[in-house]
């Protein structure tokens, strides 16, 4: 745990920079080794018409691999590390505020679609986060979700996902 002192001499308390640059070092050193294995095993050589289909994948797997190597070692054991408070509760609660109802709305969409989902993510973000009124919040999501499905629906004949919705002919495609 690292502890800074702000403006007004409060403290901040919270994992140090280094300690995460080390973390996300480690994930990306684990994606470039996958990268690097799975380009073996298409074929990471140069064949007799070219490169094989793993050639290009496997330096690209490599060069991350090695950059997140050199990273995650300069995290920890660098001469000047990065002992600073990351983030703070206040910060992460105000990243968490957005990240998590975005989640669930990219969950959502997979059951109610993209229009229903969105209706609804709107209108409780407004809601929650924007401190409108529920008539309001309610009126402008289905209004932006009403232009989408004409936009895209009618005009563009671009069909969007309508999840599980869909088969009950809750809202019909233009074709």
């Amino acid at each position: 745990m690292a502890h800074d002192e702000t403006a007004d001499g409060a403290g901040r308390s919270g994992v140090a920079t280094y300690v995460v640059e080390a973390v996300v070092a480690a994930i990306v050193l684990v994606v470039g080794i996958v990268v690097v294995v799975e380009s073996v095993k298409l074929g990471a050589r140069w064949t007799s018409d070219g490169p094989g289909s793993g050639y290009f994948p496997f330096y690209i797997g490599l060069i991350i691999s090695v950059s997140s190597a050199a990273i995650f070692v300069q995290a920890l054991f660098g001469k000047n590390k990065k002992t600073a408070v990351f983030v703070d509760s206040v910060q992460l609660k105000r990243v968490m505020s957005v990240l998590v109802p975005a989640t669930l709305y990219v969950l959502a969409i997979q059951f109610l679609g993209l229009y229903v989902a969105s209706a609804i993510y709107i209108a409780l973000f407004m809601i929650v986060l924007g401190k409108y009124s529920w008539l309001k919040s309610v009126a402008v999501a289905l209004v932006i979700n009403a232009l989408l499905f004409f936009m895209f629906e009618t005009w563009f004949k671009v069909p969007l996902y309508q999840g599980t919705l869909e088969p009950l002919g809750l809202l019909t495609r233009s074709r």
